[in-house]
């Protein structure tokens, strides 16, 4: 079952990152407590060897717990989830530190002491003490999250409404142009401009399929290629199946209007425009190139595409996304690549 997204605030301690973070801070930790107890008595490896493995014991096994609890956990408000990891791991020091406390006194074969002592309790506390401490690291993770995510939209919605009035513009002369001369293709090119602005206004954040937008993408083709006729050429390159792979909605239409304005229509014999996309080494790549004039330097639509597609992806796949733009003395590629989910 999935999570809230407005409240995950607790991490997966259940990967392999996390449980080796788990680890050296807890040897860590048991380093300083074998050092600060150096002022009371010789130091001993044999003293930092027990400290190390009770306190790994206890971390281990306490995100152990918190690992399998965390679905449940992360429905809770934030303060009751917090409070319930403090109280986890606090019984978790208790009961290790009374077994703890016995085996000691089988393996020296004392008499059996007293079950309870001030020890125990000094543990109980400390770790109490450092789990709040580490569950208020989290919520403050977890609210420069929100805010950050917050922020992203409104620039995404920023950009968005730069880059639309230009499309909006060209098209609106194409009809116009077409109504007397073929008023098919006129009834056809305000068709295909009214999938793609009905799309637009959508939420930013929403998520297709590839072949959802593959299918915006032609509609908008349609629509320059009565502008350019022959001049425009497109090739398609799909080597994956578009109905498993998802993106954000008007990923690929952007970059496919700067590279016809900045990079076919310039040119006086035109260019084929290249949409590929693959699948590599478990990642989604998906490339748009065109032609363009040598010496040519990047449009500042380019970046400003490249800006609205990086951010949005990120917000979905976090920072391993990748956005390039590749300019060579005749040629320009962009190549988007993010996991594959």
């Amino acid at each position: 079952m999935s999570e809230p997204q407005n409240n995950v605030f607790l991490p997966d301690l259940c990967t392999t990152r996390a449980v080796l973070v788990v680890v050296v801070a807890s040897e860590l930790m048991a380093i300083v407590i074998s050092l600060v107890a150096g002022y009371f008595e010789p130091f001993g490896f044999e003293r930092l060897a027990l400290t190390s493995l009770f306190i790994q014991w206890i971390a281990l096994t306490s995100a152990a717990l918190v690992c399998q609890l965390r679905g449940r956990l992360n429905r809770l408000p934030q303060a009751w989830a917090a409070l319930s990891v403090v109280a986890l791991v606090a019984f978790d020091t208790l009961v290790f530190s009374l077994l703890a406390r016995a085996l000691m006194s089988w393996v020296s074969a004392a008499a059996m002491p007293p079950l309870w002592h001030w020890d125990i309790l000094a543990n109980v506390l400390i770790a109490a003490i450092i789990s709040g401490l580490v569950m208020r690291y989290f919520y403050v993770q977890e609210q420069l999250r929100v805010k950050d995510r917050a922020e992203l939209k409104s620039r995404i919605q920023a950009l968005q409404s730069r880059i639309r009035p230009h499309f909006l513009f060209n098209s609106m002369n194409i009809i116009a142009t077409l109504i007397r001369i073929d008023p098919d293709a006129a009834e056809q090119a305000v068709e295909d401009l009214s999938s793609l602005f009905r799309a637009s206004l959508k939420d930013s954040g929403s998520e297709v399929t590839l072949a959802e937008e593959l299918a915006l993408c032609e509609r908008y083709i349609r629509i320059e290629q009565l502008r350019l006729g022959e001049r425009l050429g497109v090739e398609w390159r799909i080597e994956l199946e578009p109905e498993s792979v998802a993106l954000p909605l008007l990923t690929l239409q952007p970059l496919l209007e700067n590279a016809i304005y900045h990079g076919i229509q310039p040119l006086t014999g035109g260019g084929v425009v290249r949409i590929a996309a693959a699948i590599e080494q478990g990642r989604v790549v998906l490339r748009v190139g065109n032609p363009k004039q040598e010496g040519a330097s990047e449009h500042q639509g380019n970046r400003m595409a490249l800006d609205n597609i990086r951010h949005r992806l990120e917000a979905l796949h976090g920072p391993s996304v990748s956005v390039s733009a590749r300019s060579q003395q005749q040629h320009y590629e962009i190549e988007i690549s993010y996991p594959l989910q």
